[in-house]
Formats: structure tokens, C-alpha cells, sequence
């Protein structure tokens, strides 16, 4: 079976380890059709520069893989809602650096922790949107910003339905059409989105708050950690506390058809074996729910 042929637009997030024009092969030996990566080392503030060549291999690359989207997170570091005016501003041209090399590498999507707040919370989703413009209009192209739920630890922002449209609109009109959200299923159970007993009640509430056709990403990740637990402990697909059913649903729904799935579970040794068992898991889920009862 071809791998665009394979159910939705699925894969996991792989390493560049050797350089960005590396990853693609990563994906296509998992079985994926769809990737996320980091375009830098996301723990160090350290910009390196990508080599036109290097551009030029990544796209023939995932030509070659037959990917059919492509999707890059941004660095941890990175907080643009900080009241601190020095990692503010460091923050700021990080992030317009992501988004520069996201075009650069033909990259459509660059998710993004809305970040933490640390004072206020109106204070920071303010500072937030307002950096999010700035950062849009320094880097002029086609990428869209992915506003990623949290789990909803210490002053993150992100962790509520509500939150994430509020902070969306208050980014500046002339930049929001690029910005757009992703949603982590370990996240949104920690949050306290019940998507074991009321997952059709928490796809209601998101498309009355926010729209289905706004989630472009979908963070596919087991939790390690119980229901409304505020922590972010990614686990295999089915074999934590949110357990297969949700999984099953996802790869089921047909409202989210169009939302590329990414899995950011735990790696294993070899960083092959667990992501091709995961996707295999999960295609599975989506062929049963294909086959006529």
C-alpha cells in the first residue's frame, strides 16, 4: 500500500539529526505520511543558518518520501508572553527566525506554545497576541502559526477552549488569517477536556468556540498522567489513561479528516520501532472503523 493511500494524514515528529534534509527518509521509514520536526535545536538560543542547498535537498526530499504535509514546532524557549523585556525581545527574533525557515523549507504549518504569562494572565495573552503580529509581519509568506492547547502547568497559556479564541482575536486582523490551532489529546485531558467519557461533547464545545475547520493539527499522544492532572507525560496510544476508545475515534471522525496527526510518543531505542508500531495502531483503529457492520 502506497503511503498517500494510507487512512488521513498521519506520521510523527522525527529527528534532523545530520541536517534538516534528513528527516524526510526518518518518516518514510516509519511508514509515516506526514512529519513534524524542529528546523534548530529547540533547547539552545543558537540560530543556524540553512544552506539554500540544504532547502533544495529537504524539498526534493519529501517529494521523494511522498509527504504529504509538513509540519515544524518552534523552539522551547521561546516565551512571547513574557513581561521580561530581555527574553521578550530574544524570544521575538527567535521566532521570526522559525518562521523565515519554515518558508525557506516549503514548511505550510509552525506550532507554537502560546507561552507563559508569569505575572498576569490578561497582561500576557495581550503581550502574546501583540509579538505574534510583529513576529507575522517581519516574516512576510505562506507559513501559519499552530496556537497549541496546554495542559495547563504553572502559567502556561493555552489550556482552555476560551483562551486560545481569545487570544487569536486578539492578534492584529491584518496578520490573524495566518494563525490557526493544534490540539494535543495528552494536553487536552490533563486540561481537563474529558475525551474518554465526553469526547463528543469536548469536539462540540471546540467547533462552537472555536471551529473545526480552524484545528489543522492534531497531536496524537496517550497521557501517563490522570484526568485533569495539569501535567504533560506523553504515553504510547492506548496504553495510558486515556486508553484506545479516544484513538479509535479520532482515526474514525470524519469532521477531523483534514487535520493532519502527528504522534509524539515515547521513542523507544531505536527511534523507529515505537513510531512504526503506533502508526500501524493507528491505522488499524481507522480501517476497523472502514469496515462495513
Amino acid at each position: 500500500m502506497d503511503q498517500l493511500d494510507r487512512p488521513g494524514r498521519l506520521g510523527a515528529h522525527v529527528s534532523v539529526q545530520g541536517g534538516v534534509q534528513t528527516a524526510p527518509a526518518r518518516g518514510k521509514l516509519i511508514g509515516a505520511n506526514a512529519i513534524q520536526v524542529f528546523t534548530k535545536t529547540p533547547s539552545q538560543w543558537r540560530e543556524p543558518g540553512i544552506s539554500a542547498e540544504s532547502c533544495d535537498a529537504f524539498r526534493k526530499e519529501c517529494e521523494r518520501c511522498k509527504l504529504s504535509s509538513i509540519v515544524a514546532h518552534d523552539s522551547y524557549l521561546i516565551n512571547l508572553a513574557s513581561p521580561d523585556p530581555v527574553l521578550s525581545a530574544r524570544s521575538e527574533t527567535a521566532f521570526v527566525a522559525e518562521l523565515k525557515r519554515c518558508q525557506a523549507l516549503g514548511i505550510s504549518y509552525l506550532v507554537s506554545h502560546p507561552g507563559n504569562f508569569i505575572d498576569d494572565r490578561t497582561a500576557g495573552i495581550t503581550r502574546n497576541a501583540a509579538a505574534y503580529g510583529r513576529c507575522l509581519r517581519a516574516a512576510p509568506g505562506s507559513p501559519v502559526v499552530l496556537l497549541e492547547t496546554t495542559a495547563g502547568c504553572g502559567t502556561s497559556l493555552g489550556c482552555t477552549f476560551e483562551e486560545l479564541v481569545t487570544l487569536r482575536q486578539a492578534i492584529s486582523d491584518d496578520v490573524r488569517h495566518r494563525v490557526a490551532f493544534c490540539a494535543d489529546t495528552c494536553h487536552l485531558y490533563s486540561a481537563g477536556y474529558d475525551l474518554r467519557k465526553d469526547y463528543d461533547g469536548v469536539w462540540r464545545a471546540w467547533d462552537q468556540i472555536i471551529g473545526l475547520d480552524k484545528l489543522l493539527c492534531l497531536h496524537l499522544n496517550d497521557s501517563k498522567t490522570e484526568f485533569a492532572s495539569r501535567r504533560d507525560r506523553h504515553e504510547l496510544i492506548g496504553e495510558g489513561s486515556l486508553g484506545p476508545q479516544p484513538f479509535r475515534r479520532i482515526m474514525a471522525d470524519p469532521s477531523l479528516n483534514h487535520v493532519i496527526k502527528i504522534i509524539e510518543t515515547p521513542k523507544g531505542e531505536d527511534g523507529v520501532t515505537a513510531d512504526r508500531k503506533m502508526l500501524r495502531r493507528l491505522r488499524r483503529y481507522a480501517r476497523a472503523a472502514a469496515v462495513p457492520r
